[in-house]
């Protein structure tokens, strides 16, 4: 048996872990994160390397790779007062825990900053960006990865119309076409639209007329995507994304350039494309923002 610290953790999963009982199954192994199945709620649960951020429903361990442990698919899963076991291969110790909630930045009065902050994150998401998802490879031979971007570029775009002229029935139709669509195991689709759900979230968005929006989604979502990008969409769908996500809408809204800089590196290096997809869905988000509250929106990406 292997035996760790957790380093921090999702505060209400956390209390959930100390004050309850909790029992589950691994649900998927990568190199460096473990999916964890509740079996009380079917909720996805997530143990991460101590290097990767805090998220929703997330655990950071004292530990660089779980590739060299023998976790499977299906090992049981439980907390023992304030340890958790995953199978006969570790066991992680929460005394030392500190705890992480989501906390979205307000979205200021004054717009001007986001403004000119969102020009220089249009920018960067085209010069440093990776391409294969709602940024086109046009380098790519692949008439097939060219159609998706096309795709996703065309069914983006009249989401972000239909949700400014409030015809939320057609903005789901265009969510739905999307979802799942994409390269990754988090689809491009689903990876802008946490992006553009977490804009919704912020304290005085002009967005969070759409909230109900989310949730119609996140209604839509489950049989359109895996299990592991259908957790992550509703989590945005209640306001609640990982870490870099929360510094990045904070650093656009009321940050320095140099701020800017360094939290969008740490957003655009997520996964193959994800990061890109997400950032490229915060910018249409805070487009939708922007000229909801009565400013005339920025050109589009």
């Amino acid at each position: 048996m292997h035996e760790h610290h957790a380093r921090s953790g999702d505060l209400d999963w956390m209390n959930q872990l100390q004050h309850t009982k909790f029992h589950g199954y691994v649900h998927s192994v990568f190199d460096r994160t473990i999916n964890v199945e509740s079996i009380k709620n079917g909720e996805l649960y997530t143990f991460a390397c101590q290097h990767l951020d805090n998220a929703p429903n997330t655990m950071l361990i004292d530990i660089d790779r779980f590739s060299e442990l023998a976790i499977e698919v299906n090992d049981i899963v439980y907390a023992d007062q304030r340890i958790v076991h995953i199978g006969d291969q570790l066991s992680i110790a929460m005394d030392q825990v500190t705890t992480w909630e989501c906390q979205l930045p307000r979205f200021p009065s004054d717009i001007e900053s986001v403004i000119n902050n969102l020009v220089i994150t249009k920018d960067m998401a085209l010069q440093r960006g990776k391409c294969g998802g709602m940024k086109p490879d046009l380098t790519s031979g692949s008439l097939f990865e060219q159609e998706t971007s096309r795709l996703l570029s065309v069914r983006s775009l009249m989401l972000q119309e239909a949700l400014l002229h409030h015809q939320v029935s057609d903005a789901c139709r265009h969510a739905a076409g999307i979802i799942g669509l994409g390269p990754g195991l988090t689809p491009s689709g689903d990876d802008f639209l946490v992006g553009l759900l977490s804009t919704f979230h912020m304290e005085n968005s002009p967005g969070r007329i759409y909230q109900g929006f989310g949730e119609k989604i996140v209604d839509v979502a489950r049989t359109l995507t895996n299990e592991i990008s259908y957790m992550a969409l509703k989590q945005a769908s209640k306001g609640r994304v990982r870490e870099s996500i929360t510094r990045l809408l904070h650093s656009i809204t009321c940050g320095k350039q140099e701020e800017l800089i360094l939290s969008l590196d740490k957003v655009l290096t997520i996964g193959s494309s994800s990061g890109t997809d997400i950032v490229y869905g915060m910018i249409s988000g805070l487009e939708i923002n922007i000229q909801a509250g009565g400013t005339v929106c920025l050109p589009k990406l």
